[in-house]
């Protein structure tokens, strides 16, 4: 495999994405709007199209179908720069797609075919791209049916014996069914950060409460938690360090790939060898970013553009640490 410092694994999708509605359209009726986006997305692509737009080196493993939805995705990465090599076809299955149907003042709904992310296993995951990589990200667990909690501590394992970081985020559909911490526990020892949002905290835990969420999932072993609320900010919670941050500022558009820009931010403080701090509050202005344009990745910022953000935003002050 090329060079690359972040590997990142999990869901692959064709995004279909409608400019914002001023409402849905009542049965049979016809309702007209700017052209739709269709790109790629889905957790591991849109966090390592945000890693490129930060100048960082990204490869990509999942699955995608035979089809004309899987050309698009492996072409528009590659063109990015992104290492592709570890995007397998898969005979039997479409590329997995979502419809991305945004309402002003409402927030966002989804229509999703799992596609060929539903054959993604851990074996999938090559030995070699873990040994050369100093960080792996792997988005959309919990989504992923054939992508088995054991099988991937194992690849955990492995990659932490090769002095690789790893970064845990979930995806939890409604009509999943009962949850629990269970469903991660095998994981969160291994994974240097874990990154649900409040949603997912929640069905994990059963605790409605993000400062509770984090403690619970912290009980179970993870090491750093981040409990990513949205326009309410995050909780970070390491067990020795516990602060919260407001959301940055931003003229929100369309939030989708928010989480996965965090994640992209986080990654680089973690290479840079930041402060958790510090470390969080890029992400969010990286998570903040991703919210100023239609699609997942039009709007993120680049690094210079990060970096200047934190530095005309003085009154975005750091809140005070929880203990």
């Amino acid at each position: 495999m090329p060079e690359a410092s972040v590997l990142c694994v999990g869901i692959l999708v064709a995004d279909l994405v409608v400019p914002p509605l001023a409402r849905l359209p009542a049965a049979g009726e016809l309702i007209a709007t700017e052209d739709f986006l269709v790109q790629p997305g889905g957790c591991a692509a849109n966090t390592a199209i945000a890693l490129r737009t930060l100048g960082l080196a990204a490869a990509v493993v999942g699955r995608v179908g035979d089809d004309l939805f899987g050309d698009l995705v492996e072409r528009d990465l590659r063109a990015r720069g992104i290492d592709t090599s570890g995007v397998a076809r898969t005979a039997g299955h479409g590329t997995s797609k979502t419809v991305i149907l945004p309402v002003v003042d409402e927030d966002r709904r989804f229509i999703h075919t799992f596609g060929a992310n539903a054959a993604l296993t851990a074996a999938d995951i090559p030995p070699v791209s873990l040994e050369a990589a100093d960080v792996t990200y792997v988005g959309g667990y919990l989504v992923l049916p054939a992508l088995h909690q054991s099988d991937l501590a194992a690849r955990f394992r492995f990659a932490r014996e090769q002095g690789t970081r790893i970064v845990l985020d979930v995806v939890v559909p409604s009509g999943l069914g009962d949850l629990s911490v269970d469903a991660v526990s095998e994981l969160l020892p291994l994974a240097d950060y874990f990154l649900p949002n409040e949603d997912e905290a929640r069905a994990l835990t059963g605790e409605a409460e993000p400062l509770r969420q984090a403690e619970r999932l912290l009980e179970a072993g993870a090491r750093t938690v981040v409990i990513k609320r949205g326009e309410r900010g995050v909780l970070v919670h390491s067990g020795d360090e516990v602060f919260e941050l407001a959301a940055p500022r931003v003229d929100v558009l369309e939030p989708s790939g928010a989480g996965d820009a965090f994640a992209a931010g986080l990654i680089l403080g973690m290479l840079e060898g930041w402060e958790l701090e510090r470390s969080a509050r890029f992400a969010s202005v990286m998570g903040g970013s991703a919210c100023t344009a239609l699609g997942c990745y039009a709007g993120v910022f680049s690094r210079d553009e990060a970096d200047r953000f934190i530095m005309e935003h003085p009154a975005w002050a750091r809140d005070v640490p929880r203990s």
